[in-house]
């Protein structure tokens, strides 16, 4: 049997571990502009299961995570609504580098280098058991949802549009 393909620690696993957070790790092979898609046919798990990490901001430029379906989108009109805010829209890929720490492709919502308030898709919290981005491209960590809300303190919210 091939060795298992070790996975140096990153700032989530780190937060996770320290945390007492039980998760398994899912490497793959990254693919450029792929996406939830091609992690979830890689890893051969369904693509509402797995969930892509948003940095976006309000209008007054402060930032925040959506955690999201992959197979889904983000209304930032319904978001901005029910989070009291006039408007929500992505962060430039620089500007979310800086705000989470991580590279685009490899967000995740643990260990960020900033606190930001967390929001997630109200079904994502019935999922069984949830693949999410552990902080490097072609790496995804599986967890039960209701760590988001026991450690992020992720607010539930209803944003989804079908893709």
């Amino acid at each position: 049997m091939a060795k298992k393909e070790h996975i140096s620690e990153t700032p989530a696993t780190q937060f996770l571990r320290r945390k007492d957070i039980a998760f398994s790790e899912h490497p793959y092979d990254y693919e450029e502009h792929g996406g939830t898609t091609v992690s979830a046919r890689k890893l051969g798990v369904d693509e509402h299961a797995v969930v892509k990490t948003l940095v976006m901001q309000d209008e007054a430029a402060k930032p925040l995570l959506v955690l999201m379906h992959g197979d889904c989108k983000v209304s930032t009109k319904n978001l901005a609504r029910q989070i009291g805010c006039k408007s929500v829209e992505p962060c430039k890929p620089e500007v979310a580098n800086r705000h989470s720490g991580f590279l685009i492709g490899g967000t995740s919502p643990f260990g960020t280098r900033k606190t930001m308030p967390v929001y997630v898709e109200q079904s994502i919290l019935d999922l069984a058991k949830i693949y999410i981005n552990g902080g490097r491209r072609g790496y995804l960590i599986g967890i039960a949802p209701q760590v988001l809300t026991q450690v992020l303190s992720a607010t539930a919210v209803q944003c989804a549009l079908e893709e």
